[in-house]
């Protein structure tokens, strides 16, 4: 079996039940075989996201304003950003296997396990979404996670420094006050549905973003580097000094980072 034709099928299709099925193929290969690369392999530099079939993508500047959450509409502009960010996980998680070949087994089903993961939150969101009367495309979104996989395609180290350890470790920084946020509407049934879904996904990214500390580490040991190379990698992607207005210290410890990085992301007290 080539997992990595089926790899490149699972990224390219914008379907999410055949991303699920090839997904659930590879994991189910990994964990009973060592995979082998065909001489010859050179990944694919995708031009477009899977998604741009679907989407409207747009700058961030450009996305409208999220309305009032006691709408149906405004509560799906809400769910509809959110799911869009799983959406393009899946595919940055099986990209993080696809891509490089080179790694160990173990990375290889880890990353393959976190699009597993990414998947069924999409489909909690899309399944939420479709209550409300919408489906995934029905608003605009930018392409943010698929731009910083290219960027970083060079360059596994960067890759995870950036996407798990930089931007799901700011989902962790985030989902906390989007749920509380939501709290004071739980009793509306969309909204109560909502912060389920939201508790799952925010434990779940945890680990992903530990799996992605991990790997960063042990990368850093094999091309013989300090892990203070991480905010060298942050700066030269001029995400260094990013705005945080609130660094979630005790999700942060959990996923693998020391007191020592998250005070100088901006936390005023760590222990």
């Amino acid at each position: 079996m080539n997992i990595y034709s089926i790899l490149e099928q699972a990224i390219r299709s914008d379907d999410i039940d055949v991303k699920e099925k090839l997904t659930a193929q590879c994991l189910a290969y990994c964990n009973q075989n060592e995979v082998r690369v065909e001489d010859g392999f050179c990944p694919l530099h995708f031009k477009a996201p899977s998604y741009a079939s679907r989407c409207t993508i747009v700058a961030p500047a450009e996305l409208p304003h999220r309305k009032d959450f006691d709408t149906p509409e405004g509560l799906a502009t809400l769910v509809h950003s959110i799911a869009h960010i799983e959406f393009s996980a899946i595919d940055l998680a099986l990209d993080a296997v696809y891509r490089y070949p080179e790694m160990p087994m173990t990375y290889k089903i880890d990353w393959i396990e976190v699009a597993v993961d990414e998947i069924r939150h999409f489909k909690m969101l899309e399944g939420l979404l479709q209550e409300l009367g919408f489906t995934h495309g029905d608003f605009p979104v930018h392409s943010g996670l698929f731009d910083a996989a290219e960027k970083t395609a060079h360059n596994i180290l960067d890759r995870m420094a950036i996407v798990p350890r930089y931007f799901e470790a700011s989902g962790l920084d985030v989902s906390p006050f989007i749920i509380k946020k939501l709290e004071n509407k739980r009793k509306l049934p969309p909204v109560g549905k909502l912060i389920e879904i939201l508790n799952i996904i925010y434990q779940e990214e945890i680990d992903h973003v530990l799996k992605g500390d991990r790997w960063f580490k042990y990368l850093c040991k094999e091309e013989g580097k300090s892990e203070d190379v991480y905010f060298e990698i942050l700066e030269r992607y001029d995400l260094l000094n990013k705005h945080r207005p609130h660094v979630n210290v005790e999700a942060r410890k959990e996923a693998g980072f020391t007191c020592i990085e998250i005070k100088k992301l901006g936390a005023k007290e760590c222990s």
